[in-house]
């Protein structure tokens, strides 16, 4: 019983140990609310992948502010990523809660519950791995950013840093490879269609959708209303 006591203590000391340090070593967030960064983690790790197979890495992006993006593409990415995002304060405890039940019914990790902040999160500083330190890692950063940062900037940052195909960042360059026009054209079906592909844009591409990515685009439509 004291041994196993002496164990149970010295893991809660240990992990608080981890907790703390990862706290007290959490990077400054501060500067994204008037500066985009100039890469993420994830466009190093896709640039190592693709050095590794011997590939030149590419990377096309264009910052646009928030305004210049399409308000039915912000629509269509809330609807398919993060519904409640303007109202949460970086986590949302319902879907969280809906994952849980969904994944123990399954017997799987078959759906996720993470915000658009915590994408953001994961995109800028981490990596798509599922360890649960990392998990913890991401949910720290998580409230930093929405403790230092207002909820229209970190949508504006989402929308410009995420992966929308291979070397593909952001709502500006996704519109105009797969559609030729600029962020703030997109019509509904357009937008629904770049939404859909979020979930893994290496696989669902909305220059070539698969019957997946076009049924996930109608659900997102169906959700979204009358243009």
């Amino acid at each position: 019983m004291r041994r196993a006591l002496r164990i149970a203590l010295a893991a809660a000391a240990i992990g608080f140990a981890m907790l703390s340090y990862t706290w007290m070593t959490l990077p400054d967030v501060r500067a994204l609310a008037k500066t985009p960064p100039v890469s993420t983690a994830f466009m190093h790790m896709r640039e190592s992948q693709a050095a590794a197979k011997d590939r030149t890495p590419r990377r096309r992006q264009q910052w646009v502010s928030y305004d210049r993006i399409s308000p039915k593409l912000k629509r269509a990415v809330q609807v398919a990523e993060d519904a409640a995002f303007w109202e949460h304060q970086g986590l949302d405890f319902d879907e969280i809660r809906a994952s849980l039940e969904s994944n123990w019914e399954r017997g799987e990790f078959a759906r996720g519950a993470s915000t658009i902040t915590q994408q953001l999160a994961k995109n800028l500083y981490l990596s798509p791995s599922r360890n649960p330190y990392r998990k913890v890692h991401e949910l720290f950063i998580t409230r930093r950013l929405e403790a230092e940062l207002s909820k229209r900037r970190i949508f504006e940052l989402y929308l410009n840093l995420i992966e929308w195909g291979d070397g593909i960042w952001g709502a500006q360059a996704a519109s105009l490879t797969y559609f030729g026009i600029p962020a703030s054209e997109l019509n509904q079906t357009q937008a629904a269609l770049l939404a859909g592909a979020i979930i893994n844009p290496r696989v669902y591409s909305p220059a070539r959708p698969n019957a997946r990515l076009l049924r996930r685009q109608q659900i997102i439509l169906s959700r979204m209303g009358p243009e």
